[in-house]
């Protein structure tokens, strides 16, 4: 099943996917976008160019477990995700991917303004690498 993920952001949205294989999750691009709306547009045209059978949004729950400000916004963004492309979409948890993107970052010595362009395409993979798993563990299939 092809699978997109997306590591939604305020000013910078990452979007990586994988193949019908589902072994490997590569970034594809960052949507670098503020309005909500359009931000969701830009989205729903990459899933479908990438021909996506399934959207895995990223839910930053809070360390403790609890949902804050951005847990709702992620939730918005993913239901009119879904209403827009009519792709299936789901919210994964992605606590600490971006603290993870960076670290992977730091070892590719990747520094300034190209790490700012892609750390949420990196964080993006994270998600998407961390579901993978979940469905090889669970064997789920749909």
């Amino acid at each position: 099943m092809i699978i997109m993920s997306v590591d939604f952001g305020d000013s910078r949205t990452g979007i990586a996917v994988c193949g019908k294989s589902e072994l490997i999750a590569s970034p594809v691009t960052v949507i670098f976008e503020k309005d909500f709306n359009t931000c969701i547009e830009k989205t729903a045209a990459l899933a479908k160019e990438q021909r996506a059978e399934k959207i895995v949004v990223g839910f930053p729950k809070n360390m403790n477990g609890s949902e804050g400000e951005r847990c709702e916004k992620c939730t918005l963004f993913a239901s009119e995700l879904e209403k827009l492309c009519g792709i299936p979409t789901i919210l994964w948890d992605e606590r600490c991917t971006t603290v993870s993107a960076h670290n992977y970052l730091n070892v590719t010595n990747t520094r300034g303004k190209k790490r700012k362009n892609v750390v949420d395409a990196v964080a993006a993979v994270i998600i998407l690498e961390s579901y993978l798993e979940y469905r090889k563990n669970t064997g789920e299939t749909n």
